[in-house]
């Protein structure tokens, strides 16, 4: 009886310490999944930024293809006044929201695509002008371009879809909070119905 009561003070210690070490592991294991999840939607955010940053170079490329464009054009069609001046207004409305909402800035964009590839189309009606090398190469650039432009916009918009995604889903919503991390902090590049021209131009404009 003397040995259990002497006992009983080293199972007090052994059960306090198990239970602090479990304790001690759970916050362990709380404490990474926090900075897991930090660092994940730190990844996800930066990203998102790196592939909005690719959308905007090729933009930028765009805009300045169209002046060359215009100006091969105009030698061989100057009559399409009607259309030169509406695709240098969109490229001007273009260059102007540079520092929009990507949302607001789709819609223009998407627009003055519509508006090159009307302006690509008319070589069709000037054979002298579908022949001439410089048009010929603006034509490839703007093609590629496009493809590019193409290919970033599902890039950024799919990179943005898992940001907002771990943004408002548990647990990671939480640390998102604590952290300041919002899923409006980043919009898909697309434009509305409404910002949308009438008429598509069909892909074969730029090849």
């Amino acid at each position: 009886m003397h040995s259990a009561l002497a006992l009983q003070p080293f199972l007090a210690v052994s059960t306090g310490l198990i239970i602090g070490g479990a304790l001690l592991a759970v916050i362990l294991i709380i404490g990474i999944s926090v900075i897991s999840m930090y660092n994940g939607l730190v990844r996800l955010r930066v990203t998102s930024k790196e592939s909005w940053s690719d959308i905007d170079t090729e933009l930028q490329r765009r805009h300045d293809l169209i002046p060359n464009l215009i100006s091969t054009v105009k030698g061989y069609a100057s009559h399409e006044k009607e259309l030169f001046e509406k695709v240098t207004e969109l490229r001007n409305q273009a260059v102007e929201a540079r520092n929009e909402d990507p949302g607001k800035r789709a819609g223009v964009e998407d627009m003055l695509e519509g508006s090159v590839g009307k302006l690509v189309a008319t070589a069709e009606a000037y054979p002298d002008l579908k022949a001439n090398q410089n048009f010929l190469e603006l034509q490839k650039e703007l093609g590629e371009t496009e493809t590019r432009i193409a290919r970033a916009r599902r890039f950024y918009n799919s990179n943005v879809r898992s940001f907002r995604t771990a943004v408002m889903t548990f647990p990671k919503n939480v640390i998102a909070g604590m952290f300041g991390f919002q899923s409006s902090e980043f919009s898909f590049f697309e434009a509305s119905a409404g910002d949308r021209e009438a008429v598509q131009v069909d892909a074969a404009d730029f090849s």
